[in-house]
């Protein structure tokens, strides 16, 4: 995470558009029919890199291409690519638990799954209102249950998927690249039936999922952890828990992720938070200013989250107040993915000058709010990485006139 120019890099949030070949080659995958899915990823995974290269990106991923995506608009790629990389789970078809988990007594806290959302409840009429244009994506068939001990067992998809960034990285000349996995805490909001604890279900799965860390890293690549649930599920939480009770509650969750990262350098980790990707009116989410504190104990040299969409662009103010400790980064999202609408460079300069302002450009990426893959259309997602990196370069120009 160290920057190599006095330029402001550009990167994004890990997911990119899949091509029709990539969707088309998955299917027969699964299908069990003929062909090779690994050579059609494999330069998939090129093509996408030379694109963000073409589009002015300076810090690639693979565009979580190895994760696959249900349909050209998903936005669980991120969190269900870990299924079929865990030994532990069962799926189970009747997902009630999602509809039916209600808790709360003072001092406890346990989140209700993804399907209950305060949000939800406070505009019930509009989510149920297909006219509203409140897209959240497709309903899941089934979720897995933990009905056993958490094991890793991804190691050939994370091995290819190293493989492939590393051989996109070579193809293209690029120096150094990105992959996502998901953190401890993501993950366990997912039922358990297994585990007696709340604590003991989190470093499990921190166990686990080292294993997909150290394959990342020890390639020589920089690891992105994925974690919405650090903010989100303030929002499942039924009655809204108090501000202390939640940052305990997410502190456990922390100490798991630090544990599972322990020896890895924190110049190739970065942490990506986000208050949900769904398409709503995010009334419920918590603020920024509660959160800073504890975010910055995360053992990653860049943090990553949402300060373009509407409900958040304000916060960029809470780094006027909070010191960015020394040797660390700021990912702030200058696009984002829950509007068609491209913004103007001018704007996405404007935005970044928010945050060198307040930190300092040598600690300033400039990034989206989250993946763009699976959540709007392609060619939008792309002028959106082109404005991106616009707007950057209006900036990049005047620090040096």
């Amino acid at each position: 995470m160290t920057r190599k120019t006095h330029d402001i890099q550009v990167s994004h949030a890990g997911s990119l558009p899949r091509t029709p070949e990539l969707f088309a080659a998955n299917a027969a995958r699964i299908a069990g029919e003929e062909g090779d899915f690994d050579a059609v990823l494999r330069d998939a995974i090129v093509d996408v890199v030379q694109r963000q290269r073409d589009a002015g990106v300076t810090i690639v991923g693979d565009g979580e291409y190895g994760k696959s995506m249900s349909s050209p608009f998903d936005f669980g790629a991120w969190w269900n690519y870990s299924f079929t990389r865990l030994g532990g789970l069962e799926l189970d078809t009747d997902s009630t638990w999602l509809l039916n988990r209600r808790y709360s007594r003072p001092g406890h806290i346990e989140t209700t799954g993804f399907a209950f959302r305060r949000d939800h409840q406070a505009f019930a009429e509009a989510y149920e209102d297909p006219g509203a244009g409140i897209f959240v994506g497709e309903a899941p068939q089934g979720f897995p249950i933990v009905t056993g001990e958490l094991t890793y067992t991804g190691h050939e998809a994370v091995n290819r998927d190293v493989a492939n960034l590393i051989n996109a990285l070579e193809a293209t000349g690029t120096e150094s690249g990105f992959i996502t996995a998901l953190s401890p805490g993501s993950l366990t909001r997912i039922s358990n039936a297994y585990y007696d604890t709340d604590e003991e279900f989190v470093w499990a799965a921190a166990e686990a999922l080292r294993e997909e860390y150290l394959t990342i890293t020890d390639a020589g690549l920089t690891l992105q952890i994925d974690d919405p649930s650090f903010a989100e599920n303030f929002d499942q939480i039924e009655p809204e828990p108090a501000i202390e009770d939640y940052l305990a509650y997410t502190q456990k969750r922390v100490e798991a992720l630090n544990w599972a990262l322990r020896g890895i350098p924190e110049e190739q980790v970065r942490f990506h938070l986000c208050w949900g990707s769904w398409h709503g009116p995010h009334t419920t989410d918590i603020e920024l200013r509660h959160i800073v504190k504890l975010l910055l104990t995360i053992n990653a040299s860049g943090y990553s989250f949402e300060a373009a969409n509407a409900r958040h662009e304000h916060e960029w103010t809470v780094w006027n107040d909070v010191k960015l400790p020394e040797g660390k980064v700021l990912i702030p999202g200058l696009v984002g993915h829950s509007t068609n609408v491209v913004e103007h460079p001018e704007l996405v300069a404007q935005r970044l000058r928010h945050f060198t302002d307040a930190v300092g450009e040598a600690n300033v990426i400039a990034s989206t709010d989250c993946g763009l893959g699976g959540r709007i259309h392609p060619q939008i997602a792309w002028a959106k990485l082109e404005a991106l990196a616009a707007g950057t370069a209006l900036v990049n120009k005047a620090q040096k006139s």
